[in-house]
């Protein structure tokens, strides 16, 4: 009886093995079939600058496929990045802007009740049909795509501190779940999600560790040069030497409420083509510091206008 049961118990044992072996080969095929066999890479575009570890960046996060959080000064050119992915990738753009009121369910869908209410007493067929009345949201938009899609979701430091957790399964598992019509919404394609954030508030530790990292330090001159020629291929040489110089002067100048950025610098140079302002007007006399013609496109607030002023005074008294 002994041998009988030991027998009967190492048959159940071989069997136990032989499925969590098919489960395991069967576990490891789906995951083999379920990664794409070709990724597309990221090697800059024409209308943006991309620095070697920005492009790095994108292409990390294309292969791990997981969200790209892009930090940095603001008018660093963040939502720019994500436009010329999506273009240099050939793929539709979906963005999603995020305000301090936002909440994740918007980025889902939501249930337009009110709408169903009021058809309800006018009669109106539609009613009948729950799905009239399900808003998609720029999450459901890009699940429900034919192709791969590139999904801004910008600033999202605005939100509310619970937002980005609001968002960890949507994102990691790429689906959720409708509740009014009991259906479960899954990416056809999973979609390059970039994200960015001026870091005006911290980002959960969860969030964090769910996405590739990079952030865009402010650009050194050289690469400037690079950015500004992007935008006028024809600027005489001198006039941008001295803009540049000009425009790190005022970066440089210690106790600034808000420095100006790389977007900024584009207006101002904007500004000087279309006033003509020559080149020897943005150094003083002497080459001595001054202050350049059309501060209010670099200088945001009087407290900085009068700092910089303060600056000068005391450089031409000091000379």
């Amino acid at each position: 009886m002994n041998q009988l049961l030991y027998t009967e118990f190492k048959l159940i044992i071989a069997n136990h093995y032989r499925q969590s072996a098919s489960f395991t080969a069967y576990s490891l095929s789906q995951k083999m079939t379920s990664t794409p066999r070709s990724i597309s890479r990221f090697n800059g575009a024409q209308n943006y600058v991309a620095t070697d570890d920005l492009k790095l960046a994108v292409n990390a996060a294309l292969t791990l496929q997981r969200p790209l959080l892009i930090k940095g000064e603001p008018g660093t050119g963040k939502t720019m990045l994500a436009e010329e992915v999506a273009t240099a990738l050939n793929r539709p753009l979906l963005q999603w802007h995020i305000k301090s009121t936002t909440k994740a369910q918007q980025g889902l869908y939501e249930y337009d009740a009110v709408s169903r209410l009021r058809d309800s007493q006018l009669g109106d067929e539609r009613v009948k049909d729950i799905h009239n009345y399900i808003v998609k949201g720029v999450l459901w938009q890009a699940f429900d795509a034919d192709e791969p899609v590139v999904l801004l979701i910008d600033e999202i430091d605005k939100a509310d501190i619970e937002f980005p957790n609001d968002l960890l399964r949507e994102l990691d598992r790429m689906e959720f779940y409708v509740y009014e019509t009991r259906e479960m919404v899954r990416a056809k394609h999973r979609p390059l999600v970039i994200i960015t954030s001026n870091n005006e508030k911290e980002l959960p530790d969860a969030f964090l560790r769910r996405c590739f990292f990079h952030y865009i330090k402010f650009p050194d001159k050289d690469t400037m040069q690079a950015i500004v020629n992007v935008h006028f291929p024809r600027l005489k040489a001198d006039l941008l030497s001295h803009a540049l110089n000009t425009f790190f002067e005022v970066r440089d100048v210690a106790g600034l409420k808000k420095k100006p950025s790389t977007s900024e610098l584009i207006d101002w140079l904007k500004l000087l083509l279309a006033e003509d302002i020559p080149a020897e007007i943005l150094r003083g006399k002497d080459n001595q510091l001054a202050v350049p013609p059309l501060h209010g496109a670099l200088l945001k607030n009087e407290q900085d206008v009068h700092l910089f002023e303060r600056l000068v005074m005391m450089a031409r008294h000091h000379r």
